[in-house]
């Protein structure tokens, strides 16, 4: 069962997501939130696997409510926002969040989501989210990686790289001519050398540390 915490300060928006959730097998709405302070108490409360969180919020926004829920719990943190090249969205990742939604995103696609977002085990990956981190990437500065990508060997480097691109196990896999069950235990070492918590993070640190740059993939 994948518990979630729904965060808008707009009633009629959680009460539409509520009834999307709920009713899907293996999903429960534990708690809603209107702003990001109640938001960050709840989930220290309520343990949920996944929050739906607005980012824009009065009070404690999204983007700081983030940033304290990845800190100091388990759960998983998916972005809504209104537009698609939302200026907040890469700091929002940048602090925790697990991946973003357009808030006029189909169920279906809301749905997929919050299911990817509860494994941890891939980005949320609709065409605008490459778009949108390579746009942010571009302005970040290139710091020295230190050392939690100077124990990456070369091969896993080039992972690394491919999952910044946005390329899923299976994608990795075919391009390095790998079986997709070694392409995933290259990108699992990665995350634990890395010390991240889940494939977004990793993106965002593969483009924060130079290791690879926005639109590199199309000239390869």
């Amino acid at each position: 069962m994948i518990r979630v915490l729904l965060a808008d300060d707009q009633a009629l928006v959680r009460a539409g997501f509520r009834s999307i959730l709920e009713g899907e097998d293996g999903i429960e709405v534990v708690g809603e939130a209107a702003d990001g302070g109640e938001a960050t108490r709840l989930a220290r409360q309520l343990r949920p696997d996944v929050v739906l969180m607005d980012i824009r919020m009065p009070g404690v926004d999204g983007l700081a409510a983030t940033h304290e829920i990845a800190a100091s719990t388990e759960a998983r943190v998916l972005i809504l926002t209104t537009f698609d090249l939302d200026e907040y969205v890469y700091g929002a990742l940048r602090a925790g969040a697990s991946g973003f939604l357009v808030k006029d995103s189909e169920p279906a696609e809301l749905i997929h989501a919050l299911r990817v977002v509860a494994r941890g085990d891939a980005l949320i990956a609709p065409a605008i989210t490459r778009r949108l981190i390579a746009e942010f990437a571009a302005r970040a500065t290139y710091p020295d990686p230190g050392p939690r990508l100077s124990a990456l060997t070369e091969r896993e480097r080039e992972v690394m790289a491919l999952v910044a691109a946005g390329l899923s196990n299976t994608e990795i896999a075919a391009r390095l001519v790998l079986s997709p069950a070694t392409a995933k235990t290259h990108v699992s070492r990665i995350m634990t050398k890395a010390q991240v918590r889940d494939r977004s993070q990793l993106v965002i640190l593969a483009y924060e540390s130079g290791l690879t740059v926005p639109g590199w993939l199309a000239d390869a």
